[in-house]
């Protein structure tokens, strides 16, 4: 598996794939590892948890700085990367043991609870934009609960792959217990199908979700999917403007817009249209790409050339069919796999920059009538994962948010975002099952009944 620097397209290191010899081997080893960690007393899974966290934060530049040259990411984003997952591996080790405490019911019997108990060996099926995040919000529920983990990350980040293994590892957790496999994708049956392995988590595509979906259920294994979005956000014509200009853009080119819950349609009134594009073109103006590591660069690359060419042929496409390009729209000349920040106004549905998710710098702009149009375009997608609506009745936008928004996660007056404390997911296309919170916990465990007479 090769390591391409996106800011210069250049390959710097491989490394070799896991010889498939070995993945039924070390898929066994995993399965002695859990079934002695699954007896550990939540103190103890606690401890070696903060310190995981204690670790996270003390090689956070190093270990940023791989994130950076792995997949393009600005190194100040990189550390806020690293800084959430410390931030997810104490959260689970505060409340995992709260989370999971048996619950007494009153039925017949002389006794009756509800106990949770670890499933065993999962598989992650992780993706490149947030290499370190994704996994952590999947490991740390994971192995609080008492299960061990088995890594399948994307393959442009071996580096990213590998460094969370010795994480784990330089800790003291037990050998095996969280393994990282550099394995193609061909062989992601051969795990799923193995009877130690009890269920899979996959961030990813809603193609990579498909077919997981298909093997997971063919071999009748829990799986949790989250994949891709296209986070719609209504700007009522009585939003203070400039911070919802402020947040739309923030949510537009995080990660240089390579996020499923980054801000993809911007759905705004009539009334305050004009105001709101010339607004968001005078920022998104100011996003001067360069070298991600400088703190004064604003506008990183591409993690992928191929991911390059997917956003210009979307963008040209919804131009050819009527969207109109009033900023940027064209690779950015030069090494490295930038892309000029973009907007697309006029945009309708059926276009690829309405119907799509484009994983890039690219600000789909649509008008709405009226409010309760907004909320029309709003759910005319086949995707269901985040959405925002910017308003100052709060009373009415809880309202919308709450009945009227179809999306695992609706934010009024902020930007999508994820959060330990909050359950994460999403419907449709977007997938199903949640991560973090209390709930994401409980995905992978057996919710067991005893009654006792």
């Amino acid at each position: 598996m090769k390591s391409i620097n996106p800011a210069t397209g250049k390959e710097y290191r491989n490394y070799p794939n896991l010889d498939p010899s070995l993945i039924q081997h070390r898929i066994k080893d995993g399965k002695k590892s859990f079934l002695k960690w699954r007896n550990y007393p939540f103190a103890v899974r606690a401890f070696k948890m903060r310190e995981l966290a204690d670790m996270l934060e003390l090689r956070k530049h190093k270990l940023a700085k791989l994130i950076t040259k792995e997949m393009g990411k600005l190194y100040t984003e990189s550390i806020s990367e690293i800084e959430k997952c410390a931030w997810v591996c104490n959260y689970y080790a505060e409340n995992a043991e709260s989370f999971l405490t048996d619950e007494k019911i009153q039925t017949d019997a002389s006794q009756s609870f509800i106990t949770y108990q670890p499933l065993g060996v999962l598989l992650a099926i992780m993706p490149w934009n947030f290499p370190f995040w994704q996994v952590f919000r999947f490991a740390a529920p994971a192995l609080m609960a008492g299960n061990g983990a088995i890594l399948k990350h994307a393959s442009n980040v071996p580096g990213c792959a590998l460094a969370i293994e010795k994480l784990f590892k330089d800790v003291g957790f037990p050998e095996h217990l969280f393994q990282t496999f550099l394995i193609s994708n061909d062989k992601v049956k051969s795990i799923i199908k193995h009877p130690y392995v009890k269920a899979v988590s996959l961030t990813g595509s809603e193609f990579a979700g498909s077919a997981v979906a298909r093997l997971s259920g063919h071999y009748i294994k829990k799986a949790v999917l989250e994949l891709g979005g296209n986070d719609a956000y209504i700007i009522l014509k009585d939003a203070s403007l400039k911070s919802a200009v402020d947040e739309c853009v923030k949510a537009r080119m995080l990660n240089c817009g390579q996020s499923c819950i980054a801000a993809k349609r911007f759905i705004v009134e009539a009334a305050v249209y004009h105001d709101f594009v010339s607004a968001v073109r005078s920022k998104m103006k100011k996003f001067t790409h360069g070298d991600p590591m400088k703190a004064s660069t604003k506008l990183a690359p591409i993690a992928r050339k191929d991911l390059r060419k997917t956003i210009m042929r979307q963008v040209k496409k919804s131009v050819n069919m009527g969207a109109r390009l009033t900023l940027g729209g064209k690779n950015i000349p030069g090494k490295g796999y930038y892309f000029e920040p973009t907007i697309l106004e006029d945009v309708q549905p059926g276009m690829p920059a309405f119907d799509d998710e484009i994983f890039g710098p690219v600000a789909s702009i649509i008008r709405a009538q009226n409010e309760n149009h907004a909320i029309q375009l709003a759910n005319n997608s086949r995707f269901g994962l985040g959405a925002a609506i910017f308003t100052s009745d709060i009373k009415k936008g809880k309202s919308i948010a709450r009945t009227q928004l179809n999306a695992g996660s609706c934010f009024v007056n902020g930007m999508v975002k994820s959060d330990p404390r909050l359950p994460f997911g999403g419907i449709g296309l977007s997938g199903y099952g949640r991560e973090l919170s209390e709930k994401g916990i409980l995905e992978f465990v057996n919710t067991k009944t005893v009654w006792v007479k």
